[in-house]
């Protein structure tokens, strides 16, 4: 079973940036995807942004519309770690973050992501 864990999160002004990372335990071979999601306080999980987590795949990055020009999705292969690089945050990207694993490629289906981080917090301040 692949265990994420989340770091990076904290309190920023609008306009700010903060670097979130998402570390794996192992990368096997039925992982396709690695992506972000968050949820703000009263609102549904969404998607934020997914790469493509296989050596068999060929690099594809894909963002919600809300996030794309702001936020970069990049993985260190060595590290088995995904980072979600943050800039110009807005009060409305206050949520917590999770990271997740799918067997799917090229998914922002949440049903398709079996494993889950525990999630951080990102706080934006106006």
């Amino acid at each position: 079973q692949v265990q994420l864990v989340e770091s990076g999160g904290g309190l920023v002004p609008a306009g700010g940036s903060l670097r979130l990372s998402c570390a794996a335990s192992e990368r096997t071979s039925s992982s396709q995807s690695m992506g972000w999601f968050r949820q703000a306080p009263g609102k549904e999980r969404e998607f934020v942004a997914a790469v493509t987590w296989s050596h068999s795949l060929s690099y594809y990055a894909d963002y919600s519309d809300s996030v794309e020009g702001r936020f970069t999705i990049s993985d260190d292969v060595s590290k088995n770690t995904v980072y979600l690089q943050m800039n110009n945050l807005k009060p409305e990207d206050t949520a917590v973050y999770y990271c997740a694993v799918s067997s799917a490629p090229y998914t922002r289906s949440q049903l398709s992501y079996a494993y889950w981080g525990q999630g951080t917090q990102v706080t934006v301040s106006s």
